[in-house]
């Protein structure tokens, strides 16, 4: 999606908010928007809340704020919290993709919106989802790890492992997807390990790592992960036996926190995807605001949507975000210009 799509997206949408509020509506400053992250045990999630809370306050709404610490359990019970402290709109990024639907179906019954956020759920009535393109990260993942490949082996060829997250989660599926479809196109790739990792954790990420280590006597060429978390995971069992440079084992990770940007400055690791996070989170507070603010009005009659994704249940109206390949040449151009990180933070002294 291009810069101006994304301005005129906004554009609109912030239109439609201006007039709800001009005209005196009832829902001005009325307004209950809930936010329901599954995790902040990443570091971008912090990015996530304030740029969500400030946005959707701009507009004129309360957010109602809580996360889930990975529990379907505990998001189930904070979702029902939402609902009975009056939330309008819903803005959902759930624990289990596969079974999150029962929630959207229950705010339904009781005339609330939900808007997916981040990650698809399946086989549930979502109003509107605000995404990133999942398949295109694993797509840039895979790219650059066969330009690395060419550039050291004068070929397409080594040992690969696939660091995915969340066992069933429909974003990891999708990164591993559009890796494994670089993997497949190029037969001098052996695809070594393909493991989930409950919770996304890093310190699984890090013991599978070890063992494919172990595994493989003659050494792993690449490591892409899911998430950036997983990837610090990699990097730690790498460090352990002297391997962690991105001239000796292409490492992906993807979510851009501080850390795994430092270690592509540093040379650490090779590539990591930057999610835009603020015109995510944004985004998703100006859908919700509308829908709010326009509860007869159909989603696609609000929201300029770039494409119709059917999650098993419905065709869902979907907003797509950008995303950034960030490698050691361009972390200047791009997460420094772009203002997500000073050269201070990335760079020290």
């Amino acid at each position: 999606m291009s810069l101006m799509q994304t301005i005129t997206r906004r554009a609109a949408l912030l239109s439609v908010a201006a007039v709800a509020l001009t005209a005196g509506t009832a829902y001005a400053g009325d307004v209950k928007i809930g936010f329901l992250l599954k995790t902040m045990q990443e570091e971008r999630y912090k990015r996530d809340r304030a740029a969500f809370t400030a946005k959707a306050e701009e507009l004129g709404a309360e957010v109602i704020f809580d996360s889930a610490n990975n529990d379907e359990l505990t998001q189930l019970a904070k979702f029902e919290n939402m609902l009975a402290k009056g939330a309008d709109v819903i803005v959902l990024q759930p624990v289990n993709t596969g079974t999150a639907g029962s929630m959207v179906s229950m705010a339904n019954s009781e005339g609330v919106r939900v808007v997916g956020y981040d990650s698809m759920l399946v086989d549930g009535p979502l109003d509107a989802m605000v995404m990133q393109d999942s398949w295109a990260v694993g797509r840039l993942q895979g790219e650059a790890m066969v330009e690395w490949l060419q550039d050291k082996n004068g070929e397409v060829s080594g040992k690969i492992a696939l660091i995915q997250g969340q066992p069933g989660d429909s974003n990891a599926i999708a990164m591993s997807s559009g890796v494994l479809e670089i993997v497949e196109a190029n037969p001098g790739l052996e695809l070594v390990t393909n493991q989930a990792h409950e919770g996304w954790s890093s310190e699984k990420a890090m013991a599978t790592a070890e063992n494919t280590l172990t595994s493989n006597s003659n050494g792993i060429d690449a490591f892409i992960a899911n998430n950036s978390g997983m990837a610090r995971g990699v990097i730690a069992a790498l460090e352990a036996q002297g391997l962690a440079s991105s001239d000796k084992v292409f490492v992906a990770g993807s979510d851009a926190d501080l850390a795994n940007i430092q270690y592509v400055a540093q040379g650490k690791q090779a590539v990591e995807i930057w999610k835009q996070i603020d015109p995510l989170a944004e985004t998703a507070a100006e859908v919700a605001v509308a829908l709010a603010k326009a509860p007869e009005t159909a989603p696609a009659d609000l929201v300029e949507v770039d494409k119709v994704i059917n999650n098993g249940f419905a065709d869902v109206p979907t907003i797509v975000t950008p995303i950034t390949l960030v490698t050691q040449d361009n972390i200047d151009d791009t997460i420094i210009a772009g203002g997500f990180y000073s050269k201070e933070e990335v760079y020290g002294n």
